[in-house]
């Protein structure tokens, strides 16, 4: 049984141009400068840099990195996709330190490079879940501490709030980064259906926006209610461990600005796991699918640390 990591996109730097411009211009060469398609030649030449293109239309080179979460890297292509392999298959995440020991890259350029590809990562799918009647799964949890924010003795004040949404029918997750109730209640109207029925805990503020929605259920995990019938919120709870665990466990801890990032990783991975016959290769090749137009630069990412 060969490893899924001897395929030859991952060691030679041809065979990885030819991977990724498969997936990214399905139907040929598109010019990133003018969006031309036609008039388009592959340069050859020993002195010409691997992958280059030139469009007769505008007159100037591109490569398919242009554009997307690999332009302006040093790192080889082929090192790129060994990355977003380990990333795409590590259920709880993989740290920067673990990625610079196993590609041998630095450190910085390992951190940078994982938040390009959680960029990446990002999907920005606006379809409402719960269409059809469909049962969603909405709750909230706390992790991490905000910056200069003292422990109280009581509450959940000086932590991030995440709020996730599970729709049982796709098996599809969202995770968002909140700030208190009202944003709460904007995010679950605008993405649920209003013929969903809306799976809470017993917290008040979901009875205002329950209202909102063909049916409201609530379990009382106060009174260690859990499960009543179908009612539950244990599904979006697994997902909030998975998270959680890779999170305190792998990361460690998490700037409040970059949460969002982390949050696209490990929605991406729920929403496209093995259960929904997504293997890590195919999950690999949806990050693919998400890298033109999300160029991020070191600077303005470290500069929101």
């Amino acid at each position: 049984m060969a490893s899924k990591l001897s395929s030859p996109h991952f060691h030679n730097e041809d065979a990885a141009f030819a991977y990724v411009e498969a997936r990214v211009w399905p139907t040929g060469p598109v010019c990133p400068h003018c969006g031309g398609v036609e008039r388009i030649s592959k340069m050859q030449g020993k002195s010409t840099r691997k992958g280059l293109y030139k469009c007769y239309q505008c007159r100037k080179p591109f490569t398919v990195r242009m554009g997307t979460i690999f332009e302006s890297s040093k790192v080889p292509l082929h090192i790129w996709l060994q990355a977003m392999y380990l990333v795409a298959g590590s259920k709880k995440g993989i740290s920067s330190h673990q990625l610079a020991r196993t590609l041998g890259l630095t450190v910085k350029t390992a951190w940078f490079l994982s938040h390009r590809i959680r960029e990446a990562m990002r999907e920005g799918d606006l379809a409402p879940f719960g269409e059809g009647g469909g049962a969603v799964e909405v709750d909230e949890t706390y992790i991490g501490r905000k910056a200069g924010r003292d422990i109280p003795k009581g509450g959940w004040g000086h932590k991030m709030t995440v709020l996730g949404l599970v729709d049982r029918e796709s098996g599809k997750s969202r995770f968002f980064h909140v700030d208190g109730g009202k944003e709460i209640q904007g995010i679950v109207l605008e993405n649920l259906s209003r013929e969903a029925r809306l799976m809470t805990d017993e917290h008040i503020m979901y009875r205002r926006i329950g209202r909102e929605f063909a049916e409201h259920s609530a379990v009382h995990h106060y009174n260690k209610e859990y499960v009543r019938g179908d009612v539950t919120t244990n599904t979006i709870e697994g997902a909030f461990s998975i998270f959680k665990r890779g999170m305190r466990g792998v990361y460690q801890h998490c700037r409040e600005k970059h949460l969002h990032r982390y949050l696209a990783e490990f929605e991406f991975r729920y929403s496209h796991r093995e259960a929904h016959g997504v293997d890590d290769t195919a999950r690999a090749d949806r990050i693919l699918s998400g890298i033109v137009g999300k160029r991020l630069t070191y600077e303005t990412t470290a500069a929101r640390a």
